[in-house]
């Protein structure tokens, strides 16, 4: 589909674990790149008046997830979700921006993150809502918002949450979702932060460092996990084959990956067939992407 094209999905397709939900989505819109059904998702929430903590925290954990099949899925909202999209663009990460509202440009909430939202999909992430198109954001549609995000989700990180605020509706979800909870500490002096270290007398796991999310969404640090790192090229594939997989920084259409590579039609064929066998690359919704 093309990055302006609003399309509907069937949810347990895309995100397998909406199945699991006792309040399944039946239908889902979406713009842009969904992930594969096998990425594993970490939505990443907070508060909107975030500190300089929280942002540092949300940028060093996410930076931290590079080279693994990860998708940061956020709500577009001010603050930590705003911080948590770009800092997975920056990561190389797909990042998944789920508004509390429909899809269409003219009613997509906030207004001052439609610029975010298209560089979200340009980078061959999604924007994704239950909402129809048109609907406008109220104050009905956030609580659903937070149940998709909830529960798209193999985990949940909170940054920071005060004692009332919509990111503790979100953390309550992933429990109900049995999903897991990680939980960045704060400091007992930190007004903004009480929910978040109630949480974590509650049971919820601490983020400490980024091995925590990795290990919560089943990745062995220490031996790399199924990790797809996409900074390192193999060097052991024809000549071909490196400069196509070299070009896939981010996904492309067949005909600009082919056009960029700047080898015959046959020849980047041939080697596109080649990588997708060795499990290289996967071309999906008309894009190639790389996966290791």
């Amino acid at each position: 589909m093309s990055s302006s094209e609003i399309i509907a999905i069937n949810p347990s397709k895309i995100f397998p674990l909406t199945s699991e939900m006792p309040d399944a989505p039946s239908e889902l819109f979406a713009r842009g790149t969904p992930p594969f059904p096998e990425t594993k998702l970490l939505t990443v929430v907070g508060s909107r008046s975030y500190t300089n903590y929280g942002r540092d925290a949300c940028e060093e954990l996410i930076a931290g997830l590079t080279g693994y099949d990860i998708a940061i899925v956020s709500g577009l909202a001010l603050g930590i979700d705003a911080i948590a999209h770009r800092a997975a663009m920056k990561a190389h990460l797909s990042t998944i921006a789920v508004p509390g509202s429909g899809l269409s440009p003219e009613v997509l909430y906030p207004a001052s993150h439609r610029g975010l939202a298209e560089d979200v999909v340009a980078k061959g992430g999604a924007l994704v809502s239950e909402l129809p198109p048109e609907t406008r954001a109220a104050q009905w549609t956030f609580p659903k918002r937070n149940r998709i995000m909830a529960g798209m989700a193999h985990a949940t990180l909170i940054i920071e949450a005060g004692e009332r605020s919509g990111t503790l509706i979100t953390a309550r979800l992933a429990l109900d979702y049995n999903r897991e909870l990680l939980v960045v500490p704060h400091s007992i002096f930190s007004e903004g932060a009480h929910g978040s270290n109630r949480l974590l007398r509650q049971g919820a796991a601490p983020a400490i460092d980024s091995s925590d999310i990795l290990r919560a969404l089943g990745f062995d640090p220490e031996a790399g996990g199924s990790a797809k790192n996409a900074s390192a090229t193999p060097t052991d594939l024809p000549a071909p084959q490196l400069k196509l997989l070299s070009l896939l920084v981010e996904p492309l259409s067949r005909d600009e990956l082919i056009r960029k590579s700047e080898l015959s039609i046959t020849d980047a064929n041939i080697a596109l067939s080649a990588l997708e066998i060795k499990g290289c690359i996967k071309e999906s919704v008309g894009l190639v992407r790389r996966v290791k």
